[in-house]
């Protein structure tokens, strides 16, 4: 028994005497390869060249300065909560009641304090006595205001936004919805109803937009303190809507929009009272009312639209009636040149100001859609009577107003060559100065121009260039 348990020790003895000098033989043998190496390395025509310390003076530079934490102002940022107020955000910012009073008496000269908005930024920037000795607030799109500690008071200075324009191009072609096919090209859905406003007096938006019509939009983006902050005016816009081209281009004193003839595109109505919307029933003389359950007259257009859509007047005129009209609900009606009436019903309130005698424009916010009167959803009832007899709006014709004078066609035509090309090449127009070069050129060019004489055509829509 006593060999037995001996066998394991002398086994393990064995092994411990034969690994054991192996090992130690094994290290022996890569250190001296390693030596041979490094002297092979240190022989060689190519050593490793020494890296010199970095000297400031041999540059001619003195040597970077310590970074003193302290001195740096990191602000404080807090936002305002829904249902919060800038006395209680400038308290939480380390201010004292009558600290926060004074500062918002202050602030009171450059904005609305009390039109602030849920997410309204404030900076607090720290002092010595570890309290706000200054404070900044941006106002939108205007620029900053900031406060610094006066005595018990505050030191008001304006920094105001350095804003510039620039414009852009953006082409696509119509899939879907027009946002959609926006969006995809690079631009703003926002842009689909500056779109529509353009072309309002020749194209229904709600109704005659086609997949596969193709666009091309020249316009401008608004650029604050180096931010994207919207968009601005459209320039120039084409449109092809089921074979049939569209052109507008923003010209003149007054900004309106002309198309490639120089006629303008303004009409005596707007083909909609809405921006956009669809269309969910229309003129008929034979409809089957939805409240009354029988077949009567239907004299306007029915527009589908949440409540509260701002409803334009389609032409200029007066306002002859502001008020409840029975199953119409709250009604506007509007009286035009030409013997024309227009009436919008159905709606949740009026624009302020709209009551009868009040002269109203073309465009102007005259009510907003509803759910009022004998109806059965939010909409607006749109209609339009002539000399005493209603007829179907969506078949009004349309006359356009006075063209370009003949003494501004040939400027005109040079600007909306120079947008064409930027239309065609997909890039914004060149830089303010270059730009007015290229106008100037362009009007000064004696070569007859094959598309100078103003088309006998009364209609300012292109058929194709």
């Amino acid at each position: 028994m006593a060999r037995a348990s001996e066998t394991p020790s002398r086994r393990l003895l064995f092994w411990f005497r034969l690994v054991v000098p192996l090992a130690l033989l094994a290290i022996a043998i890569s250190l001296l390869a390693s030596t041979e190496r490094l002297t092979d390395f240190a022989d060689s025509s190519f050593p490793l060249a020494t890296i010199p310390v970095f000297d400031s003076s041999l540059a001619g530079m003195d040597p970077a300065p310590v970074l003193d934490l302290e001195e740096l102002r990191i602000p404080l940022q807090l936002a305002l909560e829904s249902g919060g107020t800038l006395g209680g955000l400038l308290q939480t910012g380390g201010l004292e009641p009558a600290e926060a009073r004074r500062a918002i008496e202050v602030l009171g000269e450059y904005v609305d304090v009390r039109r602030l908005r849920p997410g309204q930024t404030v900076s607090f920037f720290l002092g010595d006595e570890e309290r706000p000795d200054a404070v900044s607030l941006r106002v939108e799109d205007r620029g900053r205001v900031h406060l610094a500690r006066a005595g018990e008071g505050w030191d008001p200075s304006w920094e105001p936004f350095e804003r510039t324009v620039q414009t852009r191009t953006v082409q696509g072609v119509l899939t879907g919805a027009l946002e959609t096919a926006i969006v995809s090209g690079g631009g703003s859905s926002r842009l689909a109803f500056k779109m529509a406003e353009v072309l309002q007096w020749d194209l229904d938006f709600h109704r005659d937009l086609r997949t596969g019509d193709r666009f091309e939009v020249l316009y401008e983006e608004v650029v604050l303190d180096g931010s994207y902050a919207g968009l601005g005016n459209i320039l120039a816009l084409r449109y092809v809507n089921a074979g049939r081209e569209l052109e507008a281009y923003r010209y003149g004193e007054d900004n309106g929009y002309y198309g490639p003839d120089g006629r303008p595109l303004e009409k005596m109505f707007l083909r909609s009272p809405l921006t956009y919307s669809r269309i969910t029933s229309r003129f008929n003389l034979r409809r089957f009312h939805p409240v009354l359950k029988r077949y009567r007259p239907h004299y306007g257009v029915d527009y589908g639209t949440p409540v509260g859509t701002p409803v334009r007047a389609t032409a200029g005129g007066v306002v002859t009636f502001a008020g409840w009209n029975k199953g119409g609900g709250k009604v506007v009606k509007v009286r035009h040149a030409n013997s024309f009436l227009t009436a919008y019903l159905h709606l949740s309130r009026f624009a302020k100001g709209i009551a009868p005698g009040r002269r109203v424009s073309q465009g102007e916010v005259v009510a907003y859609s509803g759910n009022t009167g004998l109806s059965t959803g939010p909409h607006l009832d749109y209609r339009v009577q002539h000399r005493g007899k209603w007829i179907d709006p969506l078949s009004l014709k349309n006359v356009p107003a006075q063209p370009i004078p003949v003494a501004e066609v040939e400027s005109f035509y040079a600007w909306r060559d120079l947008c064409r090309t930027s239309l065609e090449e997909g890039i914004g127009l060149p830089p303010e100065e270059s730009l007015r070069r290229a106008l100037q050129l362009a009007a000064e060019d004696d070569s007859p121009s094959p598309t100078a004489t103003p088309a006998p055509s009364s209609s300012s829509v292109s058929a194709g260039r």
